[in-house]
């Protein structure tokens, strides 16, 4: 199972998320998506899962605290108190969804305009 985690900024469109996915995991389709849970109504990020028809995953900021993410970025950790939502969502909702340990495929990617991130984790037995 893999699951997409995104960070992105107030207002960014589905493509900017939908080509930091493409950087993140090139054909990869995710079986689910998450991100902050501060952030998930965004329209951006509702038209993404229409658009992929995958579930979302809301992550709580307790949650994206606690994920040992590989990128340390100072916005991040002050905004949300992580190094990357992207790699904390993805990381913290796939323990929510199995029981296999869980690693990120990767450090997060940014979109080519720079509006979103994008880290993929998969379940260490599903390759």
């Amino acid at each position: 199972m893999i699951v997409a985690g995104f960070g992105f900024r107030r207002g960014t469109s589905v493509d900017s998320m939908l080509n930091a996915l493409r950087i993140a995991g090139g054909d990869v389709m995710p079986d689910a998506i998450a991100t902050a849970a501060a952030k998930v109504d965004e329209v951006g990020f509702q038209t993404l899962a229409t658009r992929l028809n995958r579930p979302v995953i809301a992550v709580d900021a307790a949650a994206l605290s606690a994920a040992q993410t590989l990128t340390q970025s100072p916005a991040s950790k002050a905004a949300h108190n992580t190094g990357s939502v992207a790699e904390a969502a993805a990381l913290s909702a796939l323990t929510t969804l199995i029981s296999a340990p869980t690693r990120l495929m990767g450090p997060r990617v940014t979109s080519t305009d720079a509006m979103a991130t994008c880290a993929l984790a998969i379940g260490d037995d599903t390759e």
